[in-house]
């Protein structure tokens, strides 16, 4: 299957997974393989996997605009059962692309653990006209402190009602698996790994402790303790200085400037052109006021003028899954033609990064015009309008908390002082590992 030879380190991790799922999955419902970047966790799983004879899910297909799952034809192991159904899923989209492209189909967590709940238009104009009437009436048709109450929980009921609400879906295709695994399950909160775990199927999660928690909370997998801990580099990865460079920031320790290897520097900002950044690889910073000024100063050192795409040939990143297009959260998209400029949308042709030709669509503007002039309530104040539009933004800068889950050969970390202590070593050791072969630090 592989020509790589296992440590005896990763071959008893393979031991203890097989043990696990043959003895004792009944009696422990996740089996926790974690380990830093480089010290083999893909590796081990494929040879696990091999071991247990599964096999995952041969393709997603779309019928009316559904995702569906499908398996290969059944086969039989060797004693004659049928060989094991295997889902495997990552926290987002771009994380299960990468996990597709290396050979092993995957989904996202949330498209196979639930369906959606949306509030209508009729809801929401209600609660809308309900809010202006109690206005209307004033504090002095009742007690102020009760008016003032009710106005705060119309105008949090209000707001609430723009979120889709999300119910665990009782079809999913986790129904008929025989076997749960996960890729970077860092950023897995509470919620979504007990609504995971409530459909009572073995979880295999992989992790790298070291990678950024969510947003909100701590990771829930990776809180607890692994039944494999991977700290040992594997030989194939123990002379690239990238991973030095990762180690380093993992422990919070200081990485001097220099060269570290012909791919691997550090160096100040002033030091590195702007043509040079532009040339260098994906640009990954901590803050979105960063990516906004990084994002208008390459595009307008690259000659573009316009803050909407018109030229074409610009980096584009799509911020939401449309599994009716093969759209792709933190997948990379180029938009031509562009045409029908409105207030709140534009229309283009799209193509992904995988030359794939998803056609002409509506898209939203107003993460473009964030990069103007941002506005904290744009998304609930346009949320039925961009609800049918794609949404997309600028991608020669996106932040390490986007770039989760994927990696490019070239990365420039762009390091704007995010985060103290743990939340900073964490943050700078998941933008050096997102990158394969070349890094650039700039402070």
């Amino acid at each position: 299957m592989t020509d790589i030879t296992l440590s005896d380190t990763q071959a008893a991790a393979v031991k203890s997974i097989i043990d696990w799922y043959k003895n004792r999955r009944d009696k422990q419902q996740v089996f926790r393989l974690f380990g830093y970047a480089g010290t083999g966790k893909s590796t081990i799983l494929k040879y696990a996997i091999d071991e247990i004879g599964g096999r995952f899910m041969r393709r997603i297909s779309k019928t009316d605009g559904e995702e569906v799952v499908a398996f290969d034809d059944e086969t039989e192991d060797k004693d004659g059962s049928a060989s094991p159904k295997i889902l495997a899923a990552a926290f987002t989209g771009k994380a299960a692309l990468v996990m597709t492209r290396k050979g092993t189909p995957a989904s996202t967590i949330h498209s196979l653990c639930y369906s959606v709940q949306e509030p209508t238009k009729e809801a929401v104009e209600k609660a809308r006209q309900e809010l202006a009437e109690l206005r209307q009436k004033g504090a002095g048709s009742m007690d102020v402190m009760l008016w003032n109450a009710l106005v705060r929980e119309r105008e949090k009921a209000i707001k609430d009602m723009h979120r889709p609400h999300f119910v665990i879906n009782l079809q999913s295709p986790i129904v008929d698996c025989d076997l749960i695994v996960l890729d970077e399950v860092s950023m897995v909160g509470e919620d979504m790994a007990m609504d995971l775990m409530s459909f009572k199927k073995p979880i295999l999660v992989l992790g790298d402790p070291g990678q950024l928690p969510p947003i909100r909370g701590e990771g829930t997998f990776t809180q607890a303790k692994p039944d494999v801990m991977l700290t040992e580099i594997h030989r194939q990865a123990a002379d690239s200085a990238f991973i030095r460079l990762a180690t380093m920031a993992r422990c919070g320790q200081r990485i001097p400037l220099g060269r570290y290897d012909d791919d691997v520097w550090k160096m100040k900002r002033n030091q590195v052109p702007v043509d040079l950044l532009l040339r260098s690889g994906q640009v990954l910073c901590g803050y979105n006021n960063t990516r906004f000024y990084l994002n208008n100063a390459l595009r307008q050192y690259a000659g573009f003028e316009s803050h909407l795409p018109g030229k074409g040939g610009e980096k584009i990143i799509c911020l939401k899954n449309r599994g009716s297009e093969g759209l792709i959260n933190g997948q990379f998209l180029s938009l031509s033609d562009v045409s029908d400029v409105e207030d709140y949308s534009f229309y283009a042709k799209i193509k992904t990064e995988d030359g794939i030709d998803v056609g002409e669509q509506q898209i939203y503007r107003g993460h473009f015009d964030d990069h103007i002039h941002f506005d904290k309530d744009r998304g609930q104040q346009d949320y039925f309008r961009k609800k049918s539009m794609v949404e997309c933004t600028w991608g020669y800068t996106i932040t390490v908390h986007k770039s989760q889950g994927s990696q490019w050969q070239n990365v420039v970390v762009w390091d704007d002082g995010f985060g103290r202590g743990e939340d900073r070593n964490r943050w700078l050791y998941t933008g050096i590992t997102r990158a394969e072969t070349g890094l650039l630090i700039l402070e």
